[in-house]
């Protein structure tokens, strides 16, 4: 059983911080999904691909993993940096190209 700890990404379509400031241990799948042949369902049969557990730091998800024994690694958080535009940039004589309609 082998886990894995990362910090996930802010989501793309808002602009809040929610749910990335935490640390997520997750384990990696053992058996692959299959497809119901009835149903057309994916499922699998690894009951620990429904867990994921949160940690406020990095510190705390690796403690856990050693302290119950679970091989882990880690992946390292991306620092997201915000793109400053103002608005009348979009206007400005020395623009690469030039403003139209």
């Amino acid at each position: 059983m082998t886990a894995r700890i990362y910090r996930p990404a802010p989501n793309a379509m808002q602009s809040g911080r929610g749910n990335s400031r935490h640390w997520v241990l997750v384990y990696e799948p053992a058996v692959p999904r299959s497809i119901d042949p009835l149903m057309g369902y994916t499922s699998s049969s690894d009951p620990t691909r429904q867990i994921q557990l949160t940690f406020d730091s990095q510190e705390d998800a690796e403690a856990y993993a050693q302290k119950n024994g679970i091989a882990y690694s880690v992946q390292q958080a991306q620092v997201y940096v915000p793109k400053r535009a103002s608005y009348p940039d979009n206007f400005r004589a020395d623009r690469k190209t030039p403003w139209t309609h």
